[in-house]
């Protein structure tokens, strides 16, 4: 509709500039502008999404099949995704400090969930952008493996084998899924990322399937405005903007709430502009999160082994005996640090002192950091294994053959999981604290119900000051800039 008001109007104007022109003048004007309006609507109309029905007929014997069909159009479109992070789990080559060149993500990463991904592929690679990833002879140069339906394919069509290395449920109909694709949803999206963990709302804490019918309430943005993920995470030849921590090394592939609302003066109250100085917009506009659904917020292992399953009230796991003891919450306050986008995170093989809580990921900023500003995070803790003698963490192989959730046998999973990261296993492990810090950026309250000054300042409870480096409440001393805290 808004299309057409706006030709409408445009003609409307050449007609009132040409009112005293003659005739032949008048007619001149309307049919150029005509031509631009159709013109403007072809270009619209080829920008929309194309309808696969009529161009797909198969049969497809295998997925991949699938994908050779499809490249057959957008023959450039596997090379472009097999460049990204979500092909390859692994970000651009950086210099880590004392461990030279090298890539970091999710293959070579540990975190206090499910742990790792090497020896246990099968299951972590469900959620793998592509077919059989079942363990390290993986090839990611094969085109016909990238997975296009999990991405396009509208809902309910197409779902994967938990268990199956990325391989589609057996009664998925490939031809169905295939003729359905299109723009993604945020059903697509939310496959994975609601998922993550092993479960519903298990790692991220903000992201689960209660944005898949969002009211305002939970998110402006998806329940308010209908967004979908790729309205805010845009994509150019499959790369997707929006990693939850960058390097500063390889530089930040983050959204920002200002790349939208860029105003300089986004808030009607002055002092409120200073703060976006010193203060992240999620930090004031998302004072909760997991606010329908619980996230677990605490994974501990070493009870793992010792009983039989059991559940809250509510169906949630407090302890499986594949997995040790649970804690879920709901409706948290997050925890705030000061952040400049970019994280370094323990590695495969990294020493560390084991009467200390070991921080899986460590946030990058300070208070005297001009790009950092306190930003809220969700802080998943835990107890995981690691090797006493080499003070090390171990990669247990927990899927499959031989893996813990067979054998219940914290040894046997050391050895074959450690086997495959190449690392060696001394025999005598026991069990640390871990903490890793998550960016909440989802579930957008409404401005009616962000913080307010009194929830941080004159003895609000939301900020810990001295945590964050300050002497005092800054309302009260003044901020880092007026005492100088900036370098």
């Amino acid at each position: 509709m808004m299309l057409f008001q706006k030709k409408f109007i445009f003609l409307k104007k050449n007609i009132f500039k040409v009112k005293k022109m003659k005739k032949f003048a008048i007619v001149s004007v309307l049919l150029l502008t005509l031509v631009a309006v159709l013109f403007v609507t072809k270009v619209k109309t080829k920008q929309a999404a194309q309808d696969h029905s009529e161009l797909i007929s198969g049969p497809f014997a295998t997925p991949q099949d699938v994908t050779k069909a499809c490249l057959e159009c957008h023959e450039e479109s596997a090379n472009d995704f097999m460049k990204t992070r979500h092909w390859n789990w692994l970000g651009n080559e950086i210099d880590v400090p004392g461990k030279g060149k090298m890539k970091i993500g999710k293959r070579n990463f540990i975190n206090n969930f499910c742990v790792a991904v090497p020896s246990n592929e099968p299951r972590c690679t469900s959620c793998h952008a592509g077919y059989g990833w079942k363990d390290n002879t993986f090839d990611f140069t094969k085109k016909e493996n990238v997975d296009c339906l999990v991405c396009h394919a509208a809902q309910g069509t197409y779902s994967k084998t938990p268990t199956a290395a990325g391989m589609p449920d057996p009664k998925v109909d490939l031809v169905k899924a295939a003729q359905s694709v299109g723009k993604p949803h945020r059903t697509n999206c939310g496959i994975c990322h609601y998922n993550g963990g092993g479960g519903t709302n298990v790692k991220h804490g903000d992201l689960d399937p209660s944005l898949d019918k969002a009211t305002k309430e939970l998110d402006v943005h998806m329940g308010g405005n209908n967004f979908e993920c790729v309205e805010c995470h845009k994509s150019e030849k499959h790369k997707i903007l929006g990693a939850s921590h960058g390097s500063m090394a390889e530089g930040i592939n983050h959204i920002a709430c200002t790349d939208c609302h860029n105003s300089p003066e986004l808030h009607k109250n002055k002092v409120i502009n200073k703060h976006m100085n010193s203060v992240a917009c999620e930090t004031c506009h998302i004072p909760t999160y997991a606010k329908e659904l619980p996230t677990k917020t605490w994974w501990d292992w070493s009870t793992a082994g010792q009983k039989e399953d059991v559940k809250s009230a509510d169906g949630h796991d407090t302890y499986s005996k594949m997995k040790g003891d649970f804690k879920w919450e709901k409706n948290i306050a997050p925890e705030y640090a000061w952040y400049n986008g970019s994280a370094n995170y323990y590695t495969f093989g990294e020493k560390f002192d084991p009467t200390k809580v070991l921080k899986l990921n460590t946030l990058n900023g300070s208070i005297t950091d001009p790009k950092a500003k306190i930003a809220p995070f969700k802080v998943m803790r835990g107890k995981q294994i690691f090797d006493t003698k080499n003070n090390y963490l171990i990669v247990p192989k927990l899927f499959g053959a031989d893996g813990y959730w067979k054998t219940y046998d914290w040894n046997k999973a050391s050895e074959l999981g450690m086997k495959a990261v190449n690392l060696n296993y001394s025999g005598e492990f026991g069990f640390v604290e871990t903490a890793m810090w998550w960016p909440i950026n989802h579930q957008v309250s409404p401005k009616t119900n962000a913080l307010q000054c009194k929830d941080c300042h004159n003895q609000g409870k939301k900020m810990d000051w001295a945590a964050l480096g300050y002497s005092a409440d800054p309302m009260k001393k003044g901020g880092r800039v007026k005492n100088g805290l900036v370098k």
